[in-house]
């Protein structure tokens, strides 16, 4: 098993039961004996056994190797050696006495960080398939979005090409520059000579 995936395994088997102030540390440079080293505290005797079955069974559940388990008799301070992880659940006061923390503590391991790589490098694959899914399906809202863009264009196109010729009928055409223009005589002006060209019509008649 992957050191990362083994130690998030781990984890989440001592979440499981309720572990106290949970510390996790790099040992590949203090030691060519295991990788990880593990410190977990148990209120009680029965916390503490409890805490190393669920170790044990999650690690088997996940194909891991256990070693030995040492400690289950008193559960005072129980041991399970996974091969390249450590995990020591102690009580308090045992912890507080032996100080593990001071010995293997050089560089410590941030687990909420560990868990998130382990899980993420687990299902990466499996998520590869719907990222590409999702990238497809935004393409093509993006384009059923734009379609409704183009009725709107050939609107504006059509109310454009009304206007227009309405436009050239309203428009008043314009006189060239150097032409006379006639202008048609008023209603007022031509009664007289209606009435003028009566008189001389009845004259020549009488």
């Amino acid at each position: 098993m992957d050191i990362k995936k083994l130690q998030s395994t781990v984890i989440d088997a001592l979440e499981d039961v309720k572990a106290q102030d949970i510390r996790v540390y790099d040992t590949i440079h203090l030691t060519s004996m295991f990788d990880r080293l593990a410190i977990a505290s148990g209120t009680s005797n029965r916390q503490t056994k409890a805490l190393a079955a669920s170790v044990r069974d999650k690690v088997k559940e996940k194909g891991g190797h256990i070693v030995s388990i040492e400690g289950e008799e008193t559960g005072e301070w129980v041991l399970v050696d996974l091969g390249d992880m450590v995990v020591h659940i102690m009580q308090p006061a045992i912890r507080d006495y032996y100080r593990l923390e001071e010995i293997w503590g050089d560089k410590e391991v941030k687990f909420g960080a560990a868990k998130r790589v382990s899980k993420r490098t687990a299902s990466e694959d499996a998520e590869e398939v719907p990222k590409k899914r999702s990238r497809h399906l935004t393409a093509s809202q993006t384009t059923v979005d734009d379609e409704p863009k183009k009725p709107a264009r050939k609107t504006a196109a059509k109310t454009a090409a009304t206007k227009t010729p309405a436009a050239k009928k309203t428009a008043k055409p314009r006189t060239p520059a150097g032409k006379t223009v006639k202008v048609a005589a008023s209603k007022t002006a031509a009664a007289p000579r209606k009435a003028a060209a009566k008189r001389t019509t009845k004259k020549a008649a009488e």
